[in-house]
């Protein structure tokens, strides 16, 4: 199935699922498992961030979204006579975290999960935070998870693994009870991530897609969109369709092209306009990777408006 990513790429492999989940609905996904999806649908989004309530009883809620009001009243709601434990933050994103505050304000439970937000690496001189009005910079939960840290309740448990890339904070969680996996922003059904400089770092979400390889979950339930099935197949995909991109990008540069606009006029034609300045930072990550990597060679750090050559 073609598929065009949140960073405009189109593929085939993985096999990517473009349905889209319907918002402002609970649904029961499994024994442990309920889904509301907030209604801030947009091509980045799917049909919304999806939140997740997990256990009975004592229950956790993991990414209530960004500050609406009526979402987090929803999900109140949704777990009405049953206690909340834990508010669960897997990244720093507006489209994750900043609910987080609206839920504890109405039920007390502590944050817990992923620490302050943090780029992969300072500004370069002169360089702009593209993705700065992304970032949710007054998160600061009761307790940073870190990798392998648990957090339990009746019949579930959920444990932190770390999934730097997307944002250097992501955090997956691992519900073992039904061998499953919380995997927030870096590995979705719908649509590649986006991995954006400074704010995310290519090289480290590879190296997270490599450590989700050796996992043994049998689903994932992501940030946005339907579940991911068959994780270690579709990661597999994943990586290999970053490669495949990685050398679209070489290709054009011994091709001649020396800029990242060049590139992006190539390899992504016909992109839509909303998406042209997500694909343009996509190419900048695997172009940063390339030069710390010495395959590509530039004058000073890599920027967005470098001119980039062959090594």
């Amino acid at each position: 199935m073609t598929k065009t990513s949140d960073d405009g790429d189109t593929a085939v492999d993985p096999n990517f699922d473009g349905a889209a989940p319907a918002n402002g609905e609970t649904v029961s996904l499994s024994p442990l498992v309920r889904r509301r999806i907030c209604p801030n649908a947009s091509p980045f989004t799917s049909s919304g961030t999806c939140s997740y309530i997990v256990g009975q009883g004592e229950v956790a809620i993991i990414d209530p979204g960004p500050a609406d009001a009526a979402h987090v009243a929803a999900l109140v709601a949704a777990i009405a006579g049953e206690r909340l434990t834990a508010i669960v933050v897997t990244h720093t994103h507006r489209d994750h975290s900043p609910g987080a505050r609206l839920l504890q304000a109405e039920t007390g439970a502590p944050i817990v999960g992923c620490g302050p937000h943090r780029a992969a690496r300072n500004l370069a001189e002169g360089e702009f935070p593209h993705l700065d009005a992304s970032a949710d910079r007054d998160h600061r939960p009761d307790r940073q998870m870190n990798e392998g840290d648990t957090l339990k309740g009746p019949g579930w448990t959920l444990r932190a693994v770390e999934t730097p890339g997307h944002t250097m904070n992501h955090l997956a969680f691992a519900l073992p009870e039904e061998q499953a996996l919380f995997s927030g922003d870096h590995v979705m059904a719908w649509s590649t991530t986006i991995v954006a400089p400074p704010d995310g770092s290519m090289r480290a979400y590879m190296a997270s897609l490599d450590a989700l390889r050796g996992r043994d979950e049998t689903i994932y339930w992501p940030g946005h969109g339907g579940p991911v099935r068959d994780p270690r197949r579709f990661v597999r995909g994943l990586a290999a369709h970053r490669r495949q991109r990685e050398s679209a990008i070489r290709t054009r540069i011994e091709a001649g092209d020396r800029d990242i606009r060049s590139i992006v006029g190539v390899i992504y034609q016909g992109l839509s306009a909303p998406l042209q300045g997500a694909a343009a930072l996509s190419v900048f990550a695997h172009l940063e990777d390339l030069v710390e990597r010495g395959l590509v060679v530039t004058d000073g750090p890599p920027r967005l408006d470098s001119v980039y050559r062959p090594a």
